[in-house]
């Protein structure tokens, strides 16, 4: 999901929070503490869960006065409005219905959420910790009494109370239950992925109703023109053979030297959230997903950070003219002139990994070159303690030059063969679908045709069956 804090950011954590929700079981709140305290506990649960960062418009909005455009297959779904104002916000609302808005995805006023929010992981969350976001979002949180934008999707998935079957079908009720043969880290780490962190919201894949396959669970999905990777087990297909501080490292700062590169949402989800977590929740968020079961795909013959060693033609192209622009650009003319300043020639990034190398990259070495085309168009925005990474965007909004679908597909393809995985190969179609976010107008047509054919459906079979009845009674 994506992150924004902006303002919220600054002055979150303080030293009595970090101290009171390091505790090792799953739940950071308890009924002894003060209330202040409580509060507290509910700030950091409200970073782990991500909270400002959809309920936060981007560049500059008021902190939780939602406003978010979270681009969807149907249509932009605006967030709401989570401030303690009791005219915009939830400042209304008792804890019971703050629970039921997080867990059912029902509002206080008897609306159902749209699942962008993911009250399908919230559902698991503790009593405990309930009450603590509840305390901070109605005490704390500053009130705002701005209204959002109004979410207006096409019919059929305007009619919201058609969320009762769907929840009906993929909402679970049980809350999270600690596993007795497990160590209590352990514990902890699967309630922050499963809960809190809801990791599987973007690395899990969905069927065509949109809900989560928990077969395939954290098994890597595309996302928004994105590919949330594998994050299973598996030494190939995953992250199984990646060390416990590897993980912890990429969690908090979105780099792993000659691994991986966080951008996308993944970049603002540790920039936002996942930094700012204590060592201990770190430690056992990352215990956990190296123990999730592995899931491998039979395409894959090693690991996607495995791919590809130093190479240079920059010598070859001195004194050529540029085939920038033309209908087949050469891929080669493409990355001296908009990439090797910044990676290099040779791919092999900086000394200081500023700016990373493209070999031995996840990003180049992946079966799916869904985040190397996604990179080029929308560039790289990591911010984190020790250091911003930027990389500029080469899609139409762009400051530098723009790059068009057949450019990029064509420096994809040079990068993928000299510094990746050379059996990828990148289309302009590829590009174009990447630049649309990745949805899929046709399928969306087609579950939109589906949904109106049952709705009818419906209606004449309770109409038949009407007529049948007083048939039956004249």
């Amino acid at each position: 999901m994506d992150v924004h804090l902006g303002s919220v950011r600054g002055g979150w954590l303080v030293a009595s929070a970090l101290s009171c929700v390091a505790a090792a079981g799953p739940s950071v709140a308890h009924a002894e503490v003060s209330a202040s305290e409580v509060a507290e506990q509910g700030r950091y649960l409200a970073i782990a869960g991500d909270c400002g960062g959809c309920h936060t418009r981007p560049g500059g909005g008021q902190a939780f006065a939602g406003g978010y455009a979270i681009e969807s297959p149907v249509g932009a779904i605006y967030s709401t409005n989570i401030t303690s104002s009791s005219i915009a916000g939830i400042g209304a609302y008792t804890e019971a219905q703050f629970s039921r808005a997080l867990r059912e995805g029902i509002r206080r006023d008897g609306t159902h959420l749209y699942p962008a929010m993911p009250y399908t992981a919230y559902a698991k969350l503790s009593d405990a910790d309930i009450r603590a976001l509840y305390v901070y979002f109605t005490k704390s949180v500053h009130p705002v009494d701005a209204q959002p934008p109004v979410t207006r999707l096409p019919f059929p998935f305007n009619l919201r109370t058609s969320m009762w079957i769907w929840n009906t079908l993929f909402l679970p009720t049980a809350r999270f239950t600690p596993d007795p043969h497990r160590s209590a880290e352990w514990n902890r780490g699967a309630y922050l992925a499963e809960a809190l962190e809801h990791c599987g919201a973007c690395h899990t894949p969905r069927n065509a109703l949109m809900a989560e396959q928990l077969r395939r669970e954290f098994a890597g999905t595309r996302v928004g023109g994105w590919y949330a990777p594998n994050i299973t087990s598996d030494p190939v297909s995953g992250i199984g053979a990646w060390t416990r501080d590897e993980l912890v490292q990429y969690l908090k700062t979105g780099a792993l030297h000659g691994k991986a590169q966080a951008a996308g949402g993944m970049a603002e989800a540790v920039g936002n959230s996942l930094q700012y977590l204590t060592s201990q929740d770190l430690d056992a968020l990352a215990t956990y997903l190296l123990s999730v079961a592995p899931i491998r795909d039979q395409s894959e013959s090693r690991a996607r950070d495995t791919w590809g060693a130093p190479v240079e033609y920059e010598a070859e192209l001195r004194g050529r003219a540029t085939t920038a622009g033309s209908e087949q650009p050469e891929g080669n003319a493409l990355y001296s002139g908009n990439c090797a300043s910044c990676h290099q020639p040779t791919g092999a990034g900086t000394a200081d990994h500023s700016y990373p190398a493209l070999f031995h990259n996840t990003a180049t070495g992946a079966r799916h070159a869904d985040n190397l085309v996604a990179a080029i168009l929308f560039g790289v925005d990591r911010d984190v303690s020790d250091g911003h990474a930027l990389m500029p965007r080469f899609d139409a909004t762009s400051y530098v030059q723009p790059l068009n679908d057949a450019e990029v597909a064509s420096l994809a393809n040079y990068v993928l063969h000299e510094f990746g995985n050379p059996a990828v190969h990148v289309t302009i179609e590829d590009v174009a679908g990447t630049r649309s976010r990745g949805f899929a107008k046709g399928l969306v047509l087609g579950t939109r045709g589906l949904l109106i054919f049952a709705a009818l459906a419906i209606v004449t079979l309770g109409v038949w069956i009407l007529s049948r009845r007083r048939r039956a009674h004249s």
